[in-house]
């Protein structure tokens, strides 16, 4: 009787590497080009940030459904831990987006408040779905930083965000050496 080859099953956990570092990369661009709209119009930047939400949000639940695709995780939960933090991300940016409107806040202002949620919604979130996202969180509130001390600042975050996906693409590549020394060892 003719059997079916063997399909090797994926190891729970295991990581769609080159996906998440892709989309690690697109948000770093992503958020480059928002702080280009910050220098260039500050009253404007808000309103990107606030689409930003909504794509960094999109972006943590497709890596998550990858990740649940290979059995690491319940998509169902998943989906509503997700939905719910970015739902709460989303009602504490547009808060901030009405002090913008009510003049509590200048435009650089609002727009740096807004930088930092989402740079502290995305290190949350990585504590869930990959340290990719804790990383670019810790970029975003990097940037902010820069952005309220350094007067070029659109070239000192350019630099930045070199550094950071520089770093990430040589910590991806040293764990996927590490995981095939650990394959051929055992």
């Amino acid at each position: 009787m003719y059997q079916e080859p063997s399909i090797p099953e994926t190891e729970p956990g295991k990581r769609y590497v080159f996906v998440e570092q892709s989309v690690f990369i697109l948000l770093v661009l992503l958020s480059l080009a928002g702080i280009y709209i910050t220098d260039f119009n500050p009253d404007d930047g808000y309103g990107y940030w606030l689409t930003m939400v909504f794509v960094f949000g999109s972006l943590s639940v497709f890596v998550s459904w990858l990740q649940a695709k290979n059995g690491a995780a319940d998509f169902g939960q998943v989906l509503k831990a997700q939905a719910m933090h970015w739902l709460h991300t989303i009602v504490v940016v547009i808060a901030a987006a009405f002090l913008n409107k009510s003049g509590q806040l200048s435009g650089v202002s609002a727009d740096l408040v807004i930088l930092l949620i989402l740079g502290l919604a995305a290190m949350l979130d990585g504590y869930h779905i990959g340290w990719e996202f804790s990383f670019l969180g810790f970029f975003l509130v990097g940037c902010a930083v820069i952005i309220g001390y350094v007067q070029p600042f659109l070239w000192a975050c350019g630099g930045f965000a070199a550094t950071i996906v520089a770093v990430s693409l040589l910590r991806n590549f040293l764990g996927a050496k590490v995981r095939r020394l650990d394959g051929e060892q055992t």
